[in-house]
């Protein structure tokens, strides 16, 4: 029971500091491990071990089939460090992966979503790169840019929805983080900001090609990424960078949980096939797009998930009464 779960935690070696997000997910670990059958219990305190090595983002699984990955330091605004983008690549490839995943929610710890790039901790790959000529070096920061590009390609690639919640400041590379993000929330104190040219050089992971494809207007695009001014929430919910705005975090947090849960409740067929077919036909031709989702829907249709849900629907049923089967 309760203490053969505790127990197997101790065994998996899952290391809980002092901090609250730590202490949250120790509880939800418990109490979710509490209920399992024993080989449950065991495959999902591996999977939080493993949860529990990176270095600058928490995770958490708040409800069933939600995975809720945290941004996690704090006392650096959270910068994003050497290990970041390693870790993030790891993380979504894994949960790309983990069939007991549905839906993401991505949010920043303390008192804002992140600060950016960590100039400090990453100036030496571009200041110093090693080549013996312009053309070796020249081709070693290629190869550093593209490793941080697919930083965020990642997300976008994941199958699963990912909803990004954010509060306070979002500045350089946050903002390439949440445009291949698929939902995107804020509170009313955010703020986004298209900072690098700032620092003197153009936004080179993201920003500057989804951005136009996020808020459809390229003229503001232009204008945020060559002055580098804020956008404040008003502003971000009226020009579509985000959806929905809130009064603080934590009604922010409550509703992407929320929103999480009732997308994780429903076919996983569906909902992941819903996500590949947008990505997809936001790059192409109506036309294309169109001969992709016959060409998808020809053998994801050949599904028990749409009688599941056909019958659901006619019994007056929502889709969280329907046990679909892991994808």
């Amino acid at each position: 029971g309760q203490d053969f779960a505790l127990t197997v935690v101790q065994l998996c070696s899952l290391k809980v500091s002092r901090s609250s997000g730590s202490v949250k997910l120790l509880l939800n670990t418990f109490l979710c491990l509490k209920s399992l059958p024993v080989s449950a219990v065991v495959f999902r305190c591996c999977a939080l071990r493993a949860m529990s090595t990176y270095s600058s983002l928490l995770l958490s699984r708040p409800t069933d089939c939600v995975t809720h990955v945290e941004l996690n330091r704090p006392e650096k605004r959270n910068a994003m460090n050497r290990a970041f983008w390693s870790e993030m690549v790891s993380c979504f490839s894994e949960i790309a992966e983990d069939p007991d995943c549905r839906v993401v929610v991505v949010s920043g710890a303390g008192k804002l979503f992140t600060a950016g790039i960590d100039l400090m901790d990453m100036a030496s790959d571009v200041l110093q790169p090693e080549g013996d000529d312009t053309a070796r070096i020249s081709w070693n920061i290629r190869k550093i840019i593209s490793k941080y590009q697919d930083t965020f390609t990642v997300i976008e690639k994941c199958p699963k929805p990912v909803i990004v919640a954010v509060h306070g400041a979002c500045v350089g590379g946050g903002v390439d983080l949440i445009t291949a993000c698929d939902i995107r929330l804020c509170t009313q104190d955010a703020w986004f900001q298209v900072k690098e040219v700032d620092i003197g050089l153009a936004a080179d992971v993201g920003t500057l090609q989804r951005l136009p494809k996020v808020i459809g207007s390229r003229s503001l695009v232009n204008e945020l990424a060559l002055t580098a001014r804020k956008m404040y929430a008003d502003e971000a919910r009226s020009c579509g960078l985000v959806s929905r705005v809130f009064v603080d975090k934590e009604a922010m947090m409550a509703a992407a949980l929320e929103m999480a849960a009732e997308i994780a409740a429903r076919s996983p067929v569906a909902v992941q096939g819903t996500k590949v077919n947008l990505v997809y036909s936001r790059d192409h031709s109506v036309q294309e797009g169109l001969d992709y989702m016959a060409a998808w829907n020809m053998s994801m249709l050949q599904t028990q998930d749409v009688m599941k849900s056909a019958q659901a629907s006619m019994e007056k049923k929502g889709p969280q009464s329907i046990t679909f089967s892991k994808l």
